[in-house]
């Protein structure tokens, strides 16, 4: 059997899981009672359609291939020297902590300010916020520049910042992927382990797609730290709505100035 290199599997495997993840979570579309939105609002309230969305996402991806080649290859030398450190437990540990920390810093900070600056927002980060209603395969479709910036940029910083090798990349960027989707898949899940075990999760971020949440809410995508840090943290209930479904409403006390 042919080996493939773990630089390969790294810079593909998450592209595949982006597609069968939100592939799944298309196929459960349909189950109204645990929607944050109807059916009908996400085809009437969305500024974009889902082709225009999915040649987005590609282009995205497209982009990150090529950025994460050339990253395996300057680093090449320098992941040799990490094999025998991916036997302990408490090194992966540690490596994936401090990806996840550098990466959700990177992208509050870029995210917040891409809300901020009017130019960039206009040109720049509206693209995201066609999708009012977000859906699962819609989680990377960002306009190029953004996608470069805040997920392809941030990656690689937290990749080099926690001195993962190739092949432990492979596991965090799959999970990462994997929490960015369901971060965007309009759904409340009974026993979804990522909407129990963080507070970042898909009513969380619901709440920032939403009109009056836009100055809210911008940790993605793991951790709520620096929204609490800096004070723009909007707390939320989840509602019964009567139609069916859930609505995630901000508390009384949070309403956008």
């Amino acid at each position: 059997m042919e080996y493939v290199s773990d630089e390969l599997l790294g810079t593909f495997v998450p592209i595949v899981v982006y597609w069968l993840y939100s592939g799944l979570y298309s196929l459960l579309g349909g189950l109204e009672g645990y929607r944050l939105h109807s059916k009908k609002d996400e085809d009437e309230k969305n500024l974009v359609t889902k082709m225009e969305v999915v040649k987005g996402v590609i282009l995205q991806q497209a982009v990150q291939a090529v950025v994460a080649t050339i990253l395996f290859a300057v680093t090449a030398n320098d992941s040799e020297t990490v094999v025998d450190q991916q036997a302990s437990g408490l090194v992966l540990a540690r490596q994936f902590i401090v990806a996840m920390v550098v990466l959700d810093t990177w992208q509050y900070f870029m995210h917040r300010y891409m809300h901020q600056n009017k130019f960039l927002y206009r040109h720049i980060h509206s693209q995201h916020h066609r999708l009012v209603v977000p859906y699962a395969f819609g989680a990377l479709y960002n306009h190029p520049l953004e996608g470069l910036l805040l997920d392809t940029v941030g990656g690689a910083m937290a990749f080099l910042a926690s001195g993962m090798s190739p092949r432990v990349s492979i596991f965090f960027f799959s999970f990462a992927t994997v929490k960015t989707v369901d971060d965007h898949c309009g759904l409340w899940l009974p026993g979804n382990l990522f909407q129990t075990f963080f507070k970042n999760n898909s009513a969380y971020h619901d709440i920032h797609h939403q009109l009056y949440g836009t100055k809210y809410n911008f940790s993605q995508p793991f951790f709520v730290t620096w929204d609490r840090i800096l004070g723009t943290y909007m707390p939320y209930e989840l509602e019964r709505r009567a139609d069916g479904g859930f609505e995630a409403r901000p508390t009384k006390d949070c309403n956008d100035e």
